[in-house]
């Protein structure tokens, strides 16, 4: 939701150099529509006022604009409604920085995700290469290692981990054993051995 924000703010001219026009992004805001889709694989799929952005707020000019756009008050407020209404029927798997602090406090199942910024670096440059997207993997580096500090350290729904989530490095994982590893997660929660 957060990088689907950032699209449109850049998109309309809302922030350059970092720098938000926050009283235009304020005014549009009611007017975005964010949207979830069910992909033909299952995954899912990102719209943003009825458009496909999946691969759009992707781009490492998106990722450059996450952070600002996420500290602000009212973006945050904002997005927190939609997740939470996203959320009201149950059966839902949100991922985000304050899901289990914020959004979903009182969420069955918290898992917090940490994996080392090296290796985290390294996945995001494999995936903007196979999409034939250009990429730098230093640049990528320094991307997150600043939305990680500029999250840890905001005033407004800092990213740190809930007293009651489990912690999972998923750097120590490739992809299969993580899938297991959570499947054992969500299983131990949905038959009462927790």
């Amino acid at each position: 939701m957060y990088r689907a924000v950032s699209l449109f703010a850049l998109r309309e001219g809302l922030i350059n150099d970092g720098k938000v026009d926050e009283a235009g992004l304020k005014a549009a805001l009611p007017a975005l529509r964010i949207e979830f889709k069910q992909g033909a694989k299952g995954q899912s799929i990102t719209c943003l006022n009825g458009e496909n952005v999946e691969e759009a707020i992707r781009t490492m000019e998106v990722s450059n604009a996450v952070s600002p756009i996420s500290a602000l008050p009212f973006v945050r407020e904002a997005l927190v409604k939609l997740q939470r209404e996203a959320g009201k029927l149950g059966g839902v798997v949100m991922d985000g920085r304050d899901i289990g602090t914020v959004v979903f406090p009182n969420a069955d199942l918290k898992i917090f995700v940490v994996a080392d910024a090296t290796i985290r670096a390294q996945r995001r440059y494999d995936e903007l290469l196979a999409k034939g997207q250009p990429a730098s993997f230093e640049a990528i580096l320094e991307n997150i290692r600043s939305r990680d500090e500029l999250d840890q350290n905001r005033a407004v729904s800092p990213l740190r981990q809930a007293e009651d989530a489990i912690l999972m490095d998923n750097g120590l994982f490739n992809i299969e054993q993580q899938d297991a590893w959570l499947l054992n997660q969500v299983n131990r929660v949905l038959h009462g051995t927790h």
